[in-house]
This record gives structure tokens, C-alpha cells and sequence, in this order.
């Protein structure tokens, strides 16, 4: 019997940000070990137009990535998740979504793109910054066993990464 790759759920408020990037980010780096997707628990509808045009410079397919409710992912027939991990700055006093049905949780706060102002130059060096301190937690996550590790083991390092630079 084939094993599955273990799923992870990307959780922020909005879904149209950090949350996209992640989703995006852990599909390519993590091909044929991680199968991704992302969810808000208030979804904004529409990805942020700053999210699409970084994942075209870096020559990701837009098509597949749109902003959805957490919902879909408590339907009975939503894929597994076997690891949620909210990307919302919660130290910044915004509001973190909890996601009930994973069975594994990890917090990767960071500050929102999307809350940045001014011209599309801005707008786009606050999107690469969030998408650098992505990279750094998937590359870390990406070195772990994580499919073979202890539950409690697992949980210690993606706390580790949570805490890693750029952490909000």
C-alpha cells in the first residue's frame, strides 16, 4: 500500500497572504513528501494582488491558489490534514485562527504583507520578506524526518522553527 505525503493545512484570518505563500512554498519544496494546502477562518475571496505577482516572479502557477474558508477542511470529505501551522502574527495582537480537526498544530507567526502601504515596490519587498522567512522554517522543516519522528519530538522542532528570524 502506497503511503500517502503528509498533508499540511496553512492557516491565517484573511487567506490571501502568508497563508497563500506557504501553501504555495511547501507544494513545490516539499513535491512527493507534502501535499499543501491553505484555508482562513475569515477568507478575504480573493488572493492579495501582491501574493500572485510574487509567486509569478518566481515562476509558480497562479491558477491553483485561491482564498477559502477552513470549512472546506472540516467537511467529511476534505483531504487529511495531519499538520496545521497558522502563520498569522498573533504577537502583533491579531486574531489566530485555531483549527480543530489537525492532529498536529505549530504557530510560524509572521508580520502580514498585506498590511503594508505605498507604491507596488513596497507592497512587493514586504511579500519577498515574508516569503524569506517561509523559506528559512520549510527548508528547516524539509531537513526533519518528520513523517517517521515521535509526536513529541516533531512538536519540539516545529516550535523550534516558529521561533526562527522574522518570527511575530
Amino acid at each position: 500500500m502506497a503511503v500517502r505525503p503528509f498533508s499540511i493545512l496553512v492557516l491565517c484570518t484573511g487567506n490571501s497572504a502568508r497563508s497563500i505563500l506557504g501553501e504555495a512554498m511547501l507544494g513545490l519544496k516539499g513535491a512527493g513528501r507534502i501535499v499543501a494546502h491553505s484555508a482562513g477562518s475569515k477568507p478575504k475571496g480573493v488572493p492579495h494582488p501582491g501574493a500572485l505577482r510574487l509567486l509569478t516572479r518566481k515562476g509558480i502557477d497562479i491558477a491553483p491558489f485561491r482564498s477559502k474558508s477552513w470549512n472546506e477542511f472540516a467537511a467529511p470529505d476534505a483531504p487529511p490534514v495531519d499538520l496545521a501551522i497558522t502563520v498569522c502574527g498573533n504577537a502583533a495582537g491579531e486574531a489566530c485562527p485555531v483549527f480543530m480537526g489537525a492532529p498536529l498544530k505549530a504557530h510560524w507567526g509572521l508580520p502580514d504583507p498585506a498590511d503594508v502601504e505605498g507604491d507596488d515596490a513596497a507592497i512587493d519587498a514586504a511579500f519577498e520578506q515574508t516569503w524569506n522567512s517561509l523559506e528559512m522554517r520549510v527548508d528547516a522543516l524539509l531537513t526533519l524526518p518528520f513523517e517517521t519522528m515521535e509526536r513529541a519530538d516533531l512538536m519540539r522542532e516545529l516550535g523550534r522553527i516558529g521561533q526562527m528570524e522574522g518570527a511575530a
